[in-house]
């Protein structure tokens, strides 16, 4: 079953009457995913097929933190799939989550790539990191995020909106290291430093480099990936131009963020939706988001996609993400004191 959140109250009415209308069956689950479809089908259809367990899907964009408030108890989905720790956590604080234990999930992911009372588990981590000016900068300038605060890049850096979960996270993550006051300098420092007013997602932010309206964007590695292997010649092409700099080896290391997962409060088929969760931490298909996003599997051991290898060796953050979650309402706080729109 396929459900389009174009017409979310209709389609999910129809995917509550027929979850309701029958007895919970051990060998379905229902799936609530604001990950594109285009990226999870093909491995919930290798799970159909790999453990004969169903799954029945509403793929949502946005809203679906709402929708589970919304039906409380009723709500007819077993498990929920999303992207950045800010959002999986705010379904923990919502109380639309329960905790699971799974000794697989202990096994396949890192510490702090989970929630330490079992309510969510990163499936896939993807890291914010500096892109630069190949004619414009020479990697010897760059150092930290920390840095990008520094008068010396003045009018010249580009990066969204504030209102961006991924900035958000970002700011968090240095919320969480050095507290609130070292975080607020460094928006300040950040704002001063624009080339012009953060506007465009993160592929825009690595064109704009390319095409010289600044010389520094800070952006997703995944979506660097994707423009490397983009059919879209003005993508292709941006990519020779602008380089990928990971921050901070000499300290923290880059920050990372995750896709993640967790089993609902009101799941009546939990058994299953665990199941799916656990099948999404393993090996194959850890391996299938390295390929088909360019994203980093959260599994040790597995296999990076060639163009995410590419990127070359480097040191990543490993603060608990539960903390840098916590750090979240306050790094809101700042972004809108310092007027990072």
């Amino acid at each position: 079953m396929r459900l389009s959140f174009s017409s979310v109250p209709l389609a999910v009415a129809a995917f509550a009457t027929i979850t309701t209308a029958t007895p919970a069956l051990s060998d379905e689950v229902n799936l609530y995913s604001s990950r594109q479809e285009s990226l999870i089908r093909p491995i919930l259809d290798d799970f159909e097929k790999d453990t004969g367990t169903k799954v029945n899907v509403v793929f949502a964009k946005s809203g679906m933190l709402e929708r589970l408030k919304s039906e409380g108890a009723n709500s007819p989905a077993d498990a929920v799939l999303t992207v950045d720790i800010s959002r999986i956590a705010a379904h923990k604080e919502a109380g639309v989550l329960q905790a699971i234990e799974s000794e697989t999930l202990e096994e396949n992911i890192p510490t702090h790539f989970r929630d330490p009372e079992g309510e969510w588990f990163g499936l896939s981590a993807r890291s914010r990191v500096i892109f630069y000016s190949k004619e414009r900068v020479e990697p010897s300038e760059l150092s930290t995020y920390e840095d990008l605060a520094d008068p010396k890049w003045k009018g010249r850096i580009c990066v969204r909106s504030s209102s961006n979960a991924y900035n958000q996270s970002l700011l968090a993550s240095i919320v969480a290291h050095d507290g609130a006051e070292a975080a607020e300098k460094w928006a300040q420092g950040i704002k001063d430093n624009l080339a012009r007013k953060p506007q465009g997602g993160d592929r825009d932010q690595i064109k704009a480099v390319a095409a010289g309206e600044c010389d520094i964007a800070i952006a997703n590695t995944y979506y660097y990936g994707g423009m490397m292997n983009s059919d879209d010649p003005e993508q292709l092409e941006a990519t020779k131009k602008v380089a990928l700099f990971w921050p901070n080896q000499d300290g923290r290391g880059a920050h990372f963020n995750i896709s993640g997962a967790g089993v609902t409060k009101s799941a009546k088929n939990k058994d299953a939706a665990i199941k799916l969760i656990e099948y999404l931490s393993d090996t194959k298909a850890q391996e299938f988001y390295a390929s088909s996003n360019y994203e980093f599997p959260v599994k040790p051991g597995v296999e990076l996609d060639e163009t995410v290898a590419s990127w070359g060796e480097f040191k990543a953050d490993e603060i608990g993400l539960d903390k840098v979650a916590d750090a979240q309402a306050e790094a809101v706080m700042i972004f809108d004191r310092v007027g990072w729109r």
